[in-house]
């Protein structure tokens, strides 16, 4: 018992340095677009003024809510209620699906008003224009490639918990790919205001 218990602190500590590499990888890239941010305002606000408010509002409660389920599915395993932990996962990777189909309706939309990494209207527009729809595809994306990496491991867990090798009381890996999903929904609350909100 006690081996067991070693081995899921070890777990538990891997995965928090392993999220605070993460951190770091956001937190260059927010320092990045402030650096930029302070070297061209107007055309970072007309950037800002250019992305639907709709859609990141949408997925920004659309995570929060994946969250909350992910955070349940822990509470629930805990508490040894399987279906329950299964739909509490099933639905956090249905939120994940919803966040990425408005993400890719959001990208479209863009792509067919010709904005996109070097295409003609952005070369042809100021550099700070540029560089706002550089950093924002930046972003999106790799926090996008994130949350297909989070839905495929929330998806595994739940195999998991449906074979019964996560249980009440072995639920560490639950409980990490959890942290994982949060340090997800935690990057997006950076962005939405960064990019949405405050331009």
């Amino acid at each position: 018992m006690s081996h067991l218990e070693k081995d899921s602190f070890g777990a538990k500590l891997g995965m928090w340095l392993f999220l605070f590499t993460e951190m770091l990888l956001f937190g260059g890239v927010f320092i990045l677009y402030s650096v930029y941010l302070t070297r061209y305002p107007k055309e970072f606000g007309l950037g800002g003024h250019q992305l639907d408010l709709v859609y990141g509002a949408t997925n920004t409660v659309v995570l929060l809510t994946s969250s909350l389920f992910a955070a349940m599915s822990v509470t629930a395993i805990k508490s040894g209620a399987k279906k329950l932990t299964l739909g509490l996962l099933s639905g956090t990777v249905g939120c994940a699906f919803i966040f990425l189909g408005i993400k890719y309706l959001e990208w479209s939309a863009k792509f067919h008003h010709g904005i996109y990494p070097n295409s003609p209207k952005l070369i042809a527009g100021p550099p700070g224009e540029s560089i706002f729809f550089g950093l924002y595809y930046l972003t999106t994306g790799l926090h996008g490639i994130h949350v297909i990496v989070g839905a495929v491991l929330m998806t595994w867990t739940a195999v998991m918990v449906q074979k019964e090798r996560l249980n009440a009381n072995d639920n560490v890996t639950l409980e990490n790919v959890t942290l994982y999903w949060h340090l997800v929904d935690l990057v997006w609350i950076f962005i939405f205001p960064l990019y949405y909100l405050i331009l």
